[in-house]
């Protein structure tokens, strides 16, 4: 395969979050994700509180190989909607490595992460919580490999 391109698809299943820092003080937090991959972005629902629970699937488009390193990070920003405030509050964030997942998945059909606990960290990397994720790749079959450009 070496020079081609392949597509596919890459699965997120957001599971939930534990422990979140609250900066609310007054109020319960509305958590919600926004989760990149590569220039494509999805949100999830808002929840409630510092342990919400979503069960949600996003979808993204994949290519492998895709050119730069960062195109295989997927990144998962932790957010806290204010319903007065046009300014939601960052959480923390974590980012998920899956280049050798989409690798895997090329060569074999379709690979998956299983559930895992990853830590949640604001820019300084002090612990923020910690959030649950599956990702799965699937590789489109009916899409034909297309030699890469150099």
């Amino acid at each position: 395969m070496e020079g081609e391109m392949a597509n596919g698809t890459l699965e997120v299943l957001l599971i939930n979050a534990r422990r979140l820092k609250d900066k609310n003080f007054l109020v319960k937090m509305d958590p919600y994700v926004l989760i990149q991959y590569g220039n494509q972005v999805r949100w999830s629902s808002v929840a409630k509180g510092r342990n919400p629970e979503w069960n949600e699937k996003f979808t993204f488009n994949a290519e492998y190989p895709g050119g730069e390193h960062h195109k295989y990070k997927l990144i998962l920003r932790i957010m806290d909607k204010h319903k007065l405030s046009c300014i939601d509050d960052f959480i923390g964030q974590t980012t998920i490595y899956v280049k050798d997942l989409v690798s895997m998945g090329v060569e074999m059909g379709q690979a998956h992460l299983r559930p895992t606990k990853y830590r949640v960290v604001l820019p300084n990397q002090s612990y923020a919580g910690e959030i649950s994720v599956a990702v799965a790749f699937t590789l489109d079959t009916m899409a034909r490999i297309t030699p890469s450009t150099p």
